[in-house]
């Protein structure tokens, strides 16, 4: 059955493609799949990284004595629904 997903054809040492099949087998699931789950886990990794550099230059930067309170946040969100 054909299908409209985007290929993409990845050439591997043969110990790592010989891990990949092993997995694949062992979770009952095409190698194909296995490889998409592969990459989207270490896709997700990444982004995890990548967010927590960001939350940590946050905290870095962070000025108290600049920030909003929660009730002020809300109060503020409250008004311009208000306006609508």
């Amino acid at each position: 059955m054909p299908t409209s997903n985007p290929r993409v054809n990845v050439v591997f040492e043969r110990p790592l493609y010989e891990t990949v099949r092993r997995v694949a087998r062992r979770d009952g699931v095409s190698l194909s799949l296995k490889v998409r789950d592969l990459v989207r886990e270490a896709l997700e990794a990444t982004e995890d990284v990548a967010l927590g550099e960001l939350a940590a230059e946050r905290e870095r930067s962070f000025d108290r004595t600049k920030a909003v309170s929660h009730k002020e946040a809300w109060a503020r969100s409250k008004k311009r629904r208000g306006s609508r």
